[in-house]
């Protein structure tokens, strides 16, 4: 089975953006993967509501928002309005989190949770059956461009089998120095879903860079 490819607009070029929308919604990918950072979960800024209100209004595809925000709560609702699909939201930001994730489903987003390189699966033990995504960190969140942790095949595993033990139809979801020679080994290891930043945005020909990673799963 193919894998979702999710190429992320945080690595695209900003003066160009509507050219990198267009691109996106004529290629083989899946879903646009929007990073939202507010400077206090993480040390960086990103998208504000506009921003990911114009996207939509252009993007062809489901809008993947990953929120590294601290207080997800109180936006769940504005995330639901600017046209988010999938919702996923950090379980070292979230005080209540399975408040969080209904409060997510009850808008009728689907529902991720992110995990940082240092979490263990194991702390989604109690929600993965609520889960429609799991997002695992394949490195420290907050920048784009970072050299990929070879511990995430670990955990892809861990996760696969905790999924599997609860019955949860979660995807599971990596983002962070995934490129063109780690996607299969990725996707081997259990991954349904590759955000892909640098790599696609980066190459020569990024539209043959999102055909090249969707092939993966049949390598």
């Amino acid at each position: 089975m193919k894998p979702i490819i999710a190429p992320s607009i945080l690595s695209a070029d900003f003066a160009n953006l509507a050219k990198d929308i267009e691109m996106i919604n004529n290629s083989e990918a899946d879903w646009f993967h929007v990073d939202v950072m507010d400077g206090v979960f993480v040390p960086n800024i990103s998208f504000g509501f506009p921003v990911i209100s114009a996207i939509h209004k252009h993007a062809k595809k489901p809008l993947d928002v990953h929120l590294m925000i601290a207080d997800a709560d109180k936006y769940l609702q504005k995330f639901a309005e600017v046209g988010a699909h999938n919702l996923t939201v950090h379980i070292e930001a979230c005080t209540h989190l399975h408040r969080t994730i209904q409060g997510i489903k009850s808008l009728g987003m689907k529902a991720g949770v992110a995990i940082n390189p240092h979490a263990s699966v194991s702390l989604l033990e109690n929600v993965i059956a609520d889960l429609d995504v799991v997002l695992i960190m394949s490195v420290n969140p907050g920048f784009g461009g970072q050299k990929f942790i070879e511990n995430t095949y670990t955990k892809i595993g861990a996760l696969k089998e905790l999924i599997l033990q609860k019955n949860s139809k979660a995807l599971i979801e990596i983002d962070g120095g995934v490129d063109l020679k780690n996607a299969s080994k990725l996707i081997q290891a259990g991954a349904d879903a590759l955000v892909a930043g640098n790599t696609v945005f980066n190459s020569e020909n990024p539209t043959q860079t999102i055909s090249l990673l969707k092939a993966a799963g049949t390598v």
